[in-house]
């Protein structure tokens, strides 16, 4: 653990009634385990507070959601910690579970209404989705990722499927312990089709997580799948372009990924 982590204070863990448990912090992360609940510092209000609202609704009886938690008085944030149920688990290379998990996670998101605050996001990550959706342009370093998404992107066609709330980032996102249900953490929203969720987890596996492309056929049943895979392949490659800490090692799996996918679209 960084000597720097900061610990959720006395008075925020009474408030969640987590006051007097043991508290452990999390691998990966900045979240601490107190009990059956973890306490996270808040670096954006706007999306904390989403997320606990739009989760509170949402009712996933197949998977086990880190859902949130009111404090005491009924507030979602108290001083810039949040709170969630504790799910158990690690992420695992079970590719087409996960997949599947966001079939199911996106089936019941459906009628979640559109977080305000991603227009007005400008991280690397909201700007290389935009690229990839054609709604913004920016320079793509050839040696970064620019010269296969040049070779990619002049295979774009129209998606005719309705925009939704997605989680974004399921790849590291669904933890698995044994026979239970796949459990879902750390929301990130996007505002795309259902599927291209289920996308982002396919090109994920086939960059970094050692999934061939037999991956990528066993889900061609999902509607304009070819299309998705391809959007999700640019928003990796955009993003890997965009951030200068990105490391070599995954712009290679990056290389390989579009290789498989070309032979698709």
């Amino acid at each position: 653990m960084s000597p720097n982590r900061e610990r959720p204070p006395e008075h925020v863990r009474a408030a969640f009634g987590v006051r007097g448990v043991d508290i452990e912090p999390l691998p990966g992360g900045s979240g601490w385990r107190c009990g059956d609940l973890v306490l996270k510092p808040v670096s954006d209000k706007a999306h904390a507070a989403w997320v606990a609202r739009a989760l509170d609704q949402v009712r996933l009886p197949e998977l086990r959601v880190a859902r949130p938690v009111r404090s005491t008085d009924g507030r979602w944030i108290i001083a810039g910690w949040t709170a969630n149920r504790y799910v158990s688990g690690v992420p695992e290379p079970r590719h087409d579970e996960v997949v599947l998990a966001a079939v199911k996670l996106h089936q019941a998101t459906v009628g979640v209404a559109r977080p305000d605050f991603l227009r007005h996001r400008k991280d690397v990550d909201a700007v290389a989705d935009r690229i990839a959706w054609e709604e913004a342009e920016e320079p793509i370093d050839e040696y970064r990722g620019g010269r296969w998404f040049e070779v990619l992107s002049g295979a774009r066609r129209p998606i005719r499927l309705p925009a939704q709330v997605v989680h974004g980032e399921l790849s590291g996102a669904v933890l698995f312990d044994g026979t239970a249900p796949p459990g879902v953490v750390d929301f990130m929203p996007y505002y795309r089709p259902a599927e291209w969720g289920a996308a982002i987890v396919a090109v994920d596996a086939l960059a970094w997580g050692g999934a061939d492309i037999e991956l990528l056929h066993r889900w061609s049943h999902l509607p304009e799948w070819p299309q998705l895979l391809l959007r999700a392949m640019l928003f990796r490659l955009a993003a890997h372009a965009l951030n200068p800490r990105s490391p070599r090692a995954t712009l290679d799996g990056l290389h390989a990924a579009a290789g498989d996918l070309s032979e698709l679209i």
